[in-house]
């Protein structure tokens, strides 16, 4: 097993970024490793990190601004190649079709409920870390 797994968190917004950090945890399921959280305000820092490498999982604010985390995630999954895994976070459940047109991976609501969350977020992890394994 790796390590740490490093997950990039977008939001503009210190308190949503924080919220995510809390509910995951150390870690977010027992069989996986620790989590390395790598922040980020802006659609140029995303880019930036994910242009470094290294990043197993994303979690990207749909309400963030002036870049939504929708359409950072349909741009990302156009410009990366393997392109991590999405986790959004969407601020109605109706906007669950949104995060199908922008190819999230998953997606749960604000307020981040932290079991759910975790939850989602394991499966991603899982499905990136046994690829590379």
């Amino acid at each position: 097993m790796r390590s740490t797994a490093r997950v990039l968190v977008y939001s503009d917004d210190a308190s949503t970024r924080e919220q995510v950090r809390l509910a995951a945890g150390r870690r977010p399921a027992a069989d996986l490793p620790p989590v390395e959280f790598v922040e980020c305000a802006t659609l140029p820092a995303v880019l930036s990190e994910l242009d470094a490498g290294g990043i197993d999982a994303c979690v990207l604010d749909g309400e963030a601004v002036p870049a939504g985390g929708m359409g950072v995630c349909r741009q990302i999954k156009d410009e990366i190649f393997r392109c991590p895994p999405v986790l959004l976070l969407m601020g109605r459940p109706q906007d669950a079709w949104l995060a199908t047109w922008s190819r999230a991976d998953a997606a749960v609501t604000l307020p981040v409920d932290p079991v759910e969350f975790a939850d989602a977020l394991a499966v991603l992890l899982r499905s990136r870390l046994s690829l590379d394994a």
